[in-house]
């Protein structure tokens, strides 16, 4: 499998500042409803889950983005896309309010999209575009017609300084419930893959098997539902979350829980969240600073306001979780990483603006 995302950067999770969502007006239409496989992909503490993009405009290509339930919008790197002579370090070269090229229309006026928080902070620049998109690979793909995605030209590395140099080292299909800060058109990408009528707009995750990440990058099928029936939310043992819409932005991911740990109880805006593959983070404002990382067999516990309840306990390998002080992380979210989505089912209703946890 092709490694070209930036589950490398030494734990900084993938966690956009501008997720949350809302609904573009333009009718989704795809070749097929799908249940598609994903890409488990790591070892030991640093593991993410891809899903191939095989089709962008006309250009045939084979990249692998990040499957990101804590983020919305998909995220695409121009090189390969449109021809290297429109690409400049300071932008993308066009005339006009808008141009097409490759069976891409780019939109002018340029957006920077945010990743991580002050203590490690990445950021993409780039476009608003639309785009016929096809996602999956030869075990099964499906297409839409007209997505929006985010066309970038550079990433920054706001910590170092320093522009990332490998192409398409920050691909993410964001499948979060709201829209992005920087502009509104962006939005979860699975919108626009349901054509049936009869289903509601929404994806249903299954289990990441714990067993099938490795090192090569592991196929594993139908992890993937799109489209929802009512009994995917109403009889199949998901406990539902209704979402709060926070205006610019959306209806928000981050779930009302209380955490538990050595001996607290805090109350926490929760975010599960796929993209953030190394280490969950506990945001506390009691915290002295930053007390780090928890030792191992330490358990924690997550109870929401629905009454949806998880614990686990730590290890030196998995499960990896930190406090940290929200005065000096900027971010008052609390956010279980990739690890929770190996014990627990996930699923999102675009349509009726609510997250569904199982515990499995």
């Amino acid at each position: 499998m092709k490694t070209n995302i930036l589950w490398l950067l030494g734990g900084v999770g993938l966690t956009l500042f501008v997720a949350s969502c809302s609904k573009e007006k333009t009718k989704p239409v795809s070749t097929t409803t799908s249940t598609l496989g994903l890409y488990e992909y790591g070892v030991d503490s640093g593991k993410r889950a891809f899903i191939p993009v095989t089709k962008i405009g006309t250009q045939t290509v084979n990249y692998y983005s990040v499957f990101d339930t804590g983020s919305s919008g998909m995220t695409i790197d121009a090189h390969g896309i449109i021809p290297d002579a429109m690409i400049t370090s300071s932008g993308i070269t066009f005339t006009g309010d808008s141009t097409t090229v490759n069976g891409i229309t780019i939109k002018a006026g340029q957006y920077t999209l945010s990743y991580g928080n002050k203590t490690g902070l990445t950021k993409e620049y780039g476009y608003l575009a639309y785009a016929p998109v096809t996602i999956g690979d030869a075990h099964g793909s499906t297409s839409a017609h007209r997505v929006p995605l985010f066309l970038y030209y550079k990433v920054v590395d706001v910590t170092s300084g320093k522009t990332q140099t490998t192409n398409h080292s920050l691909d993410i299909f964001g499948v979060g419930p709201g829209s992005s800060y920087a502009n509104s058109a962006i939005v979860s990408p699975l919108i626009y893959f349901n054509s049936d009528a009869s289903l509601i707009n929404g994806f249903k995750l299954a289990l990441l098997p714990r067993s099938q990440f490795s090192s090569s990058g592991t196929y594993v099928s139908a992890l993937l539902k799109i489209g929802l029936t009512s009994a995917d939310i109403t009889s199949n043992g998901f406990i539902m979350h209704p979402l709060t819409s926070g205006g610019v932005g959306g209806y928000s991911a981050n779930i009302p829980s209380t955490i538990t740990y050595n001996g607290q109880s805090i109350s926490a805006n929760v975010l599960f969240d796929t993209g953030t593959p190394l280490i969950s983070t506990i945001e506390n404002k009691l915290a002295v600073n930053s007390t780090g990382q928890l030792p191992a067999n330490t358990q924690v516990t997550v109870t929401t306001n629905m009454g949806f309840t998880y614990t686990y306990t730590t290890t030196n390998t998995a499960n990896l979780t930190q406090v940290q002080n929200p005065n000096v992380t900027a971010d008052y979210r609390t956010i279980f990483g990739i690890d929770f989505f190996m014990d627990n089912e996930y699923l999102t209703d675009y349509v009726n603006h609510q997250i569904g946890l199982k515990n499995n």
